[in-house]
């Protein structure tokens, strides 16, 4: 099963989409999946659910930091790494349109109200796993 299938399997099996994300590249970093799923707990729902950045951004931004992060104070890694972020999420934007979880998916899930729309209408099953594959489609193409 490819990466993306992967984190799309981990998605339709409940996990939010920054841990589906993180979690189908945590052990090429050395990280174990369970404690990647632990990191990007609170990213789900564009950060805990406020509808901010899409948690399969914030995924794949944790991803980057893995691949070209610096681990201690340096400008010159900082910087190649800002690079490649700043092309992730422009990538991602002329995919998809966005970069805000409300905005991709067309409603706010801070309230219970929102949420229970969001659900009854099918948007997070019909729409997010198809920006959990994009993110994890454009990592693999950039990494």
């Amino acid at each position: 099963m490819s990466r993306p299938e992967q984190a799309v399997a981990l998605f339709e099996a409940g996990a939010n989409c920054a841990q589906s994300v993180l979690s189908v590249f945590a052990p090429t970093y050395g990280i174990e999946p369970g404690l990647a799923m632990r990191i990007a707990a609170a990213f789900g729902g564009g950060m805990a659910r406020t509808g901010e950045v899409c948690g399969a951004i914030s995924g794949g931004l944790m991803v980057i930091g893995l691949h070209c992060g610096p681990d201690r104070p340096a400008e010159e890694e900082r910087d190649r790494c800002y690079e490649l972020t700043r092309t992730f999420l422009q990538r991602f934007r002329e995919k998809e349109g966005a970069l805000l979880c409300r905005e991709l998916l067309g409603c706010e899930i801070l309230t219970p109200e929102g949420r229970k729309r969001a659900h009854e209408i099918g948007l997070i099953q019909k729409r997010c796993p198809g920006f959990v594959r994009r993110a994890v489609e454009l990592l693999e193409e950039l990494l």
